[in-house]
C-alpha cells in the first residue's frame, strides 16, 4: 500500500488557501460556515482536531457538550464570532432543545456533505486497514497492510518500522497534544470529508482512494 499523502499535499494546500481567502472575505457568512472554513484553513485534520479538542472537554464521558462547554470550545478555536453568534450556533446544533449537543451529530453537521459513493470507498479503505475489526486503526493493524521496507527513512536506518507507522497514523490525528496513535472510523471519515471538499469529481476521488490503499 502507498502512503495516502501523494497528491494530497496539493489538494490540501489548495483547500487551505481557498478557506483562508473565504474567511477573510466572509463577513456575510453564517457562523457555522465560518467554523467549517476555519477547520479547512487548518488542513485535512481541521475538523478531526476540533472534534478531539471538544471530546477532551467531555469530563463525564457523556459524548455531549453543554452550552458552557461549547462556548469555551468555540472561543478556544479563535473563531471571529460574537457571543450571540455562538449562542445561535449552539441552538442550531441542539435540535431537540435538550441543552446539550451530541458530539457525533455536531461533527456530522460540520463536515461538508459527501455523496454515498465517496462514503462507501472511505469505509472500504477503513475496513481494509482495521484488520482486527475492532473499529480502531492502530500500529498493529498497519503492520498487516502497510510495508515500510521501501520507505527511504527505513532503508537508511533513520527510523524504525514502528516510528514510520506512528508517523502514518499521526497524519490522521488533529493537532498537537491529541496524538494517541488510534484512529476511529469517524475520524478517518472526517479526514477524508475535508479532502473530499477539494475534489469535484467522484471518479477522481474514488481513484485516489483505491490507489492510496491498493483496493
Amino acid at each position: 500500500m502507498d502512503s495516502p499523502n501523494g497528491d494530497l499535499y496539493t489538494l490540501e494546500a489548495n483547500l487551505v488557501s481557498k478557506a483562508i481567502r473565504e474567511l477573510t472575505d466572509g463577513a456575510d457568512k453564517d457562523p457555522i460556515t465560518k467554523l467549517r472554513l476555519l477547520c479547512f484553513s487548518r488542513g485535512a485534520t481541521g475538523i478531526l482536531g476540533l472534534g478531539r479538542a471538544f471530546r477532551a472537554m467531555d469530563d463525564d464521558g457523556s459524548k455531549a457538550l453543554n452550552e458552557e462547554e461549547f462556548i469555551t470550545g468555540i472561543r478556544d478555536t479563535g473563531l471571529d464570532v460574537t457571543g450571540e453568534e455562538i449562542k445561535q450556533m449552539f441552538e442550531t446544533f441542539d435540535e431537540d432543545g435538550s441543552g446539550s449537543i451530541n458530539m457525533t451529530e455536531f461533527l456530522l453537521k460540520l463536515r461538508p456533505p459527501m455523496p454515498q459513493c465517496r462514503l462507501n470507498i472511505i469505509d472500504q479503505a477503513f475496513d481494509k486497514m482495521d484488520r482486527d475489526d475492532d473499529g480502531v486503526i492502530t500500529i498493529a493493524d498497519l503492520k498487516n497492510v502497510y510495508s515500510v521496507k521501501e520507505h527511504p527513512k527505513f532503508q537508511s536506518g533513520e527510523k524504525s518500522e514502528d516510528e514510520i507507522l506512528t508517523d502514518f497514523l499521526h497524519n490522521f490525528e488533529g493537532g498537537r497534544g491529541n496524538l494517541d496513535g488510534k484512529i476511529t472510523r469517524e475520524e478517518f471519515v472526517n479526514y477524508y470529508a475535508t479532502i473530499s471538499a477539494s475534489i469535484d469529481n467522484d471518479m477522481y476521488f474514488d481513484l485516489m482512494m483505491r490507489r492510496a490503499y491498493a483496493m
